[in-house]
């Protein structure tokens, strides 16, 4: 049957769809428009154009308004979004975490005190090049910054370009701003200047570069001794003293660590957002849920928002090869323990023989090198290291107390036992 001009049938019914149905299907292409984007920018704070993520930014262009709003009222952070990047300012919930450092791309090496130093020292050198540079160039001005700052010495940090293992810590630094799209590689590999048969040159990334700081204020104009005092500093966050703000600054606070953190556990609240907690949490779950398609889990002992999409999660479980199977067995081992001993300590002693149990068990299909001598010391120390990191477990100076959500290892809600929202 043919359909006349106007959408109307021989019959005199109407073809389009209903008003409110089509405002319905547009409702809901724009939520899930609205999470893709807000979840982008959780995932990857600081997206570049002319990469992998271009689709991304254009659904955060589209959707800035919402995006500015949104995050200001419920976390405020701040977005700024151009036609070259899009920069999520994050502030941490908390500054004391130190169980999610950043990770050379390549081999997911937690980096260290040294290469923290020499990524900041390398942005300062890109800082005052020209358009483009030469990895032999970034070297000599961090040895240069380095012996010029007799700090740097007393805190143990050096540079010298002829140890492999320093020139490697420069080199994944260098890599590093490559993922983040500082850099551009236009000739050379990283690989033959650590094995000194060649230099790398780059384009400098500027509108990228300038987007890297995150701070409240200049880090030169800071002048507290002491690493705490500077990180203060450097996110402080001026309010006003009203109630208002107060409890806007509570909800921040909560929702940030609500997005950032595994588990918020109550204990570890003050009592002021423990209080607020209690009278406001369904709307702020709720919220949350419906900006980035997270799902609440309540226990008694805390929150989570899970991630069963899974593109959300840096760290998660179950994952692939030795290191997931290891981190699941233990966590199975750990959540035993702590259903006969609540909160009794594990020691590390017994954990190592424990992974060389385990070892013992699996060797013919993990990795080769975990039946090595004392393979089980390292093993254990990467595990537990995810499993803190994971808020499984509370590391002590004598092993390790396994904290109430060790109890589930997966995304199943029939792991778990969850309270009703009030």
């Amino acid at each position: 049957m043919s359909t006349p001009p106007g959408g109307v049938t021989d019959a005199g019914t109407s073809s389009a769809p209903d008003r409110p149905q089509l405002e319905q299907r547009l409702d809901e292409t724009t939520r899930h428009e609205r999470q893709q984007a807000l979840r982008a920018l959780l995932r990857r704070p600081l997206l570049a154009a002319g990469g992998d993520h271009d689709q991304e930014l254009e659904l955060i262009r589209r959707h800035r308004d919402w995006l500015h709003e949104w995050l200001g009222r419920n976390t405020g952070w701040t977005l700024r979004v151009d036609s070259e990047v899009a920069r999520l300012v994050k502030r941490p919930g908390d500054l004391g975490d130190a169980t999610r450092p950043a990770r050379d791309p390549r081999h997911h090496a937690p980096f260290t005190r040294r290469r923290y130093v020499l990524l900041c020292l390398a942005l300062a050198s890109l800082e005052r090049s020209e358009r483009q540079t030469t990895l032999g160039s970034v070297a000599d001005a961090v040895v240069e910054a380095v012996a010029a700052d007799p700090a740097l010495a007393e805190a143990g940090i050096e540079l010298r370009l002829d140890s492999r293992d320093q020139r490697r810590d420069l080199v994944q630094v260098m890599r590093t701003l490559l993922e983040l799209q500082v850099l551009e590689r236009v000739h050379g590999d990283e690989e033959q200047y650590l094995h000194e048969r060649g230099d790398v040159l780059y384009t400098i990334n500027r509108p990228v570069l300038t987007s890297m700081l995150a701070v409240s204020r200049g880090p030169s104009t800071i002048e507290a001794p002491d690493l705490e005092g500077r990180l203060a500093a450097l996110t402080e966050e001026v309010t006003p003293e009203t109630e208002t703000a107060r409890n806007r600054r509570i909800r921040t606070k909560l929702t940030r660590r609500l997005l950032d953190d595994p588990v918020l556990y109550l204990d570890e609240l003050a009592p002021d957002e423990r209080t607020y907690l209690r009278g406001q949490r369904a709307q702020l779950l709720s919220q949350v849920e419906t900006a980035t398609g997270l799902v609440r889990e309540v226990r008694r002992e805390g929150l989570a928002m899970v991630d069963e999409r899974g593109d959300l999660t840096d760290l998660a479980l179950p994952e692939e090869g030795t290191d997931g199977h290891v981190t699941l067995l233990l966590a199975e081992h750990l959540a035993a323990h702590a259903r006969s001993r609540p909160g009794a300590l594990v020691s590390l002693t017994a954990l190592h023989r424990h992974v060389a149990g385990l070892i013992e068990r699996h060797r013919r299909v993990w990795r080769k090198n975990v039946a090595e001598p004392g393979a089980e010391i390292a093993l254990t120390e990467r595990t537990v290291d995810r499993l803190e990191a994971l808020r499984l477990v509370r590391r002590t100076a004598g092993g390790v107390v396994p904290l109430p959500a060790v109890a589930r290892f997966g995304l199943a809600r029939s792991a778990l036992t969850t309270e009703a929202d009030e």
